[in-house]
């Protein structure tokens, strides 16, 4: 019988990392006063207290902190972030995260940041062979560059790039559920446009508004972002599990 995500939850694997709080600044490819400042805005949760009342951070922090900075990347200001993360169920996994956080990020040029092999190693929590680099560059999470010790890197999706690096099923399965995702996630949003635009923006440009109803809209475009994004991820998330079910049903009546 499998484990309920929250028994999984209270027994963490006994590899996963704990990091003081300069191991996970370097690992997060940040900085120790970002994440106190994180914390004391209450994005990040407290940290395990371990021996000599030292705090320890574990994969979900790693996790919640990259889907901060993707939120942030995206616009969002930091009380949008706090709502959007108060919505997220209280045992969410490190895992469902990171899909969040891969379903946020928009895969752009710009976006990409040089980063020295020693450097992503480390980020990333292991060694990297050639064999996992062209891996992840087949998934779009990085490209080289003329200097073979230096990659230009998409940090929103390193994270789960390099989960994916030990899943069990063919690169070729991998890229085509991306494209699928992708793909589906571009017209979800132009349609969301298109009624946003016929619906709220061309009545309220009619409308003439004045600087009151301007700053209304304002709030109104702040919260609207992180409303949907957790509504189309909920959704999916949820979509997935059912058909996931239903293949696991499958399995077990073969088996009888």
């Amino acid at each position: 019988m499998t484990q309920s995500r929250a028994a999984r939850q209270e027994a963490p694997a006994a590899d996963e990392p704990r990091l003081t709080v300069d191991e996970f600044a370097a690992r997060a490819g940040t900085t120790v006063r970002t994440v106190r400042f994180y914390s004391a805005k209450g994005l990040l949760p407290p940290p395990e207290l371990g021996s000599r009342r030292v705090g320890l951070y574990g994969p979900d922090h790693l996790a919640r902190l990259a889907l901060i900075e993707e939120l942030q990347h995206q616009g969002l200001t930091l009380a949008a972030i706090g709502r959007y993360l108060d919505q997220l169920p209280g045992d969410i996994t490190p895992q469902d995260l990171a899909l969040h956080r891969a379903l946020v990020a928009t895969w752009m040029p710009d976006t990409a940041e040089e980063v020295p092999r020693a450097r992503l190693e480390q980020r990333a929590g292991r060694e990297l062979s050639g064999h996992d680099l062209d891996r992840l560059a087949a998934m779009g999470v990085l490209h080289p560059t003329a200097d073979p010790q230096v990659l230009l890197v998409n940090p929103a999706m390193l994270h789960l790039g390099v989960r994916l690096l030990d899943v069990p099923i063919p690169l070729e399965t991998v890229l085509a559920t991306r494209e699928i995702v992708l793909k589906h996630a571009r017209a979800v949003a132009h349609e969301l446009h298109r009624l946003f635009q016929r619906e709220v923006w061309q009545p309220y440009v009619a409308g003439e508004p004045d600087r009151e109803d301007r700053a209304r809209m304002r709030s109104l475009t702040e919260d609207l972002q992180p409303m949907v994004v957790q509504a189309l991820v909920t959704a999916f998330q949820r979509s997935l599990a059912e058909e996931l079910r239903v293949t696991a049903a499958g399995l077990d009546d073969a088996e009888r």
